[in-house]
């Protein structure tokens, strides 16, 4: 009967249990009062007894570790059972002797798994064909046994042996007899590359390290799936490795130097048939790059991106050249405008500047023939002719050089005064004329005196062109220039003779003398003045 005070532990009650559940009617009781220093401690199952308490939680009920073990013999028998073995016809003509070149998994039954059978298959495998070929069983059975080791069972225990050791296992795997370690050619991959390539990527991504080796896909594969798997097998990391073709094992070396011999000669012949290995998955990769049609036509649509990029470019640039032309071409219209317009507004300018100064001339001449007229009208305001020549000489140069406004004001005053006055007007216009030609003459002969001193002072005195210029030679020569314009045929030959004929001094010039001295008096800005009562009075005459 429970204790008083004692909780009954149902299939509800307080978390899963280790023991079974009490039959019906009865209670389980706690022997004994727990102490009262006892401490609280969190304990978690592990290894088996987590496996029990996982199918405690999850079915709700409870599991000792005896029925897990019972559990684990079951499941270890029916796997037994179910492996199924196959039985290598050619296992009694096997030579022991030449264990290394013979099929290890055909010796256990297990040609149709291979490399996929497990451990405990193996194991299996290797417990069915000893029962069956074991030599007591056959020698009780009246076979012949062979002697030693020359028995074919060796075969079976060899075979044991490296398919049982993980390390000669991949050793063996490496080197399977029944892979293929053939490469497609682009001829077979023309037309059916995925059916062509796709097995053998899947049976050479057994030798990868890296688990979930990405698949070939299809021709609806994204270009990220594509590049995420070629740049996988171009990085491909293989654990494939060709010791168990060795020739030469260490352990038969005599002396630890034949021994590092031996493993020396090993190695190198391993990295040159990995070195093989790895250029063959490379050739592969190569070849299914080349004939990827997915490749063929990522690259036309990279092709055509770049084409199309390119061409709004150059569209772009284009397009930035026309609109560059197009202001070029409004800034050169604008700037032909404005010249046109201003040259139109110089143009007009001299059109008027040109008639203003015509209407001038035209005023100027018309003032000038009406003084003419008036001096003329009134006899030249004298009787006597040679006072008339005289006077006609004055009035000229008042047309000459007196401006329209004075021309007009004298004209106004002789209209409107009597003969008299009109002379007196006259003749105060021509003392101001002549004083302000003397003062002009004055200047110019001060001028031409310094002119004449400088060029003394340049010849130095020597030559035709040394020759001494007095004030009277150059007023002839002034003179003879005015009598001789430009056009005179023999123009400096002329003014030379004249000069030397009327010349007071007696020195003789020639014509390159006197060009000299004209040039000279030209870059001194002499100006030379006509006499206008010689000029007059050819005129007259």
């Amino acid at each position: 009967a429970p204790a008083p005070g004692n909780r009954r532990a149902g299939p509800s009650g307080g978390g899963g249990r280790m023991l079974r559940g009490a039959p019906e009617g009865q209670a389980t009781a706690v022997a004994r009062p727990l102490s009262t220093a006892s401490v609280l401690c969190h304990v978690e199952p592990v290894g088996r007894w987590f496996e029990a308490f996982i199918k405690r939680r999850n079915m709700h009920v409870s599991a000792s570790f005896q029925e897990l073990e019972d559990e684990k013999e079951l499941s270890e028998e029916s796997g037994d059972e179910e492996l199924q073995l196959e039985e290598f016809p050619m296992l009694k003509t096997l030579d022991p002797k030449d264990w290394k070149n013979q099929d290890h998994y055909l010796v256990l039954g297990l040609g149709h798994m291979r490399y996929k059978a497990s451990q405990k298959q193996i194991k299996a495998a290797h417990k069915a064909m000893v029962l069956k070929h074991h030599p007591d069983k056959r020698k009780a059975a009246g076979e012949h046994i062979g002697e030693g080791d020359n028995d074919y069972f060796t075969c079976i225990t060899k075979a044991y042996e490296i398919l049982s050791d993980p390390m000669k296992r991949r050793a063996f795997n490496s080197v399977d007899p029944t892979f293929d370690n053939t490469v497609p050619s682009k001829s077979e991959a023309k037309e059916n590359f995925f059916e062509v390539f796709s097995p053998v990527f899947e049976r050479n991504a057994r030798w990868s390290n890296i688990k979930n080796v990405p698949k070939l896909g299809d021709a609806d594969s994204s270009f990220e799936e594509v590049d995420a798997f070629y740049s996988f097998w171009y990085n491909f990391d293989s654990w494939r490795e060709f010791s168990y073709l060795d020739e030469e094992e260490k352990e038969k070396a005599e002396c630890r130097d034949e021994r590092r011999w031996i493993e020396k000669q090993n190695r190198a012949t391993r990295a040159q048939r990995k070195k093989e290995e790895m250029n063959r998955i490379r050739t592969l990769v190569d070849t299914a790059y080349s004939c990827d049609p997915r490749i063929k036509k990522f690259k036309e649509e990279e092709k055509a991106k770049k084409e199309a990029e390119k061409k709004a470019k150059v569209d772009a640039k284009r397009k930035e050249q026309e609109e560059k032309e197009k202001q070029r071409q409004a800034e050169l219209e604008a700037a032909r405008l404005a010249k046109e317009k201003e040259e139109e507004e110089t143009r007009q300018q001299a059109l008027l500047m040109k008639k203003e100064k015509d209407m001038q001339k035209k005023a100027i001449k018309k003032e000038r023939q009406k003084l003419r007229t008036i001096c003329k009208n009134w006899n030249y305001f004298s009787d006597n002719e040679a006072e008339c020549v005289k006077m006609m000489e004055e009035v000229e140069k008042l047309c000459d050089r007196l401006e329209l406004a004075s021309l007009q004001c004298l004209n106004e005053a002789l209209t409107s005064t009597t003969r008299e006055e009109g002379k007196t007007a006259v003749v105060k216009q021509i003392e101001e004329v002549n004083e302000q030609m003397r003062k002009e003459r004055e200047e110019a002969d001060a001028r031409l005196r310094q002119a004449t001193k400088s060029s003394e002072k340049s010849t130095g005195g020597s030559g035709g062109s040394s020759k001494n210029w007095p004030e009277d030679d150059l007023q002839l020569l002034i003179k003879a220039v005015n009598l001789f314009p430009a056009g005179t045929n023999s123009r400096w030959e002329v003014i030379a003779n004249y000069m030397n004929l009327h010349s007071t001094t007696g020195i003789k010039r020639t014509a390159k003398d006197v060009i000299n001295k004209a040039k000279s008096l030209q870059k001194l800005g002499i100006f030379i003045f006509v006499r206008w009562s010689a000029c007059f009075y050819f005129m007259y005459k």
